[in-house]
């Protein structure tokens, strides 16, 4: 299956890369075919699905705190809102909850579901958990290592506060967040997010909750509807 994915700008995170107004990328499968411009891309694969989004094309991001966010962190069903609220729950309240393995890997599910929507692709950090691991990578996350370019966090003890769901927060640009560029594209994942937003630069100061899609491998993960 081919698939065009275009919005009103292109940036692929490649420093040496202009952004490309009105880009496109072409997924094949699980991996890139093609980058340019639409009409180009559209005009050599006539017979490729189009998906049309608002905004701009980016590489998808890495969330530094993986496990601050969901072995640190329970993510409460919408079905607990009453009693637990929609918060995150740290802390002498996440003790009390008595969680379970079970449990831990429900409220990763749930997690993952917001990384997503904040055009999350990977996260970083250690996870202990196996249901929480597992949740991860069953929803197509990579598992990347702490990094000190752009710096991971060290281990957050139990009861500190949560550290932020948007990858961008405290971030000077796009490219201290991104998990990998899009270009150069060859054997690459069609691994990418679509923010509403004109340019890189409002995309930084809105942050990533302006996401409207994330595509990992070629699978549509999140649309915001």
């Amino acid at each position: 299956m081919l698939t065009i994915h275009t919005a009103d700008l292109l940036v692929t995170g490649d420093p040496r890369s202009a952004p490309v107004p009105g880009g496109a990328i072409l997924a094949e499968g699980r991996t890139i075919a093609a980058v340019g411009p639409f009409d180009e891309v559209a005009a050599a694969h006539p017979a490729a699905r189009v998906r049309r989004w608002p905004g701009l094309i980016a590489p998808g991001l890495l969330n530094p705190y993986g496990p601050e966010l969901l072995e640190l962190a329970y993510h409460p069903d919408p079905r607990e809102a009453d009693a637990l609220g929609s918060a995150p729950i740290t802390g002498e309240a996440l003790a009390a909850l008595g969680m379970t393995d079970a449990r831990w890997g429900a409220s990763a599910r749930r997690g993952v579901r917001r990384m997503l929507a904040h055009g999350t692709v990977a996260v970083a950090g250690n996870l202990r958990r196996p249901a929480v691991a597992d949740a991860v990578r069953r929803a197509g996350l990579t598992l990347a290592e702490r990094s000190e370019d752009p710096p991971g966090p060290p281990d957050l003890t139990p009861g500190s506060r949560t550290p932020d769901l948007d990858p961008l927060a405290g971030r000077r640009g796009l490219g201290e967040a991104i998990s990998a560029p899009i270009l150069p594209y060859e054997k690459t994942d069609a691994t990418f997010a679509v923010f509403d937003v004109p340019d890189e630069a409002t995309l930084v100061e809105r942050g990533a909750g302006t996401c409207v899609a994330t595509v990992v491998r070629g699978r549509l993960l999140h649309r915001r509807h």
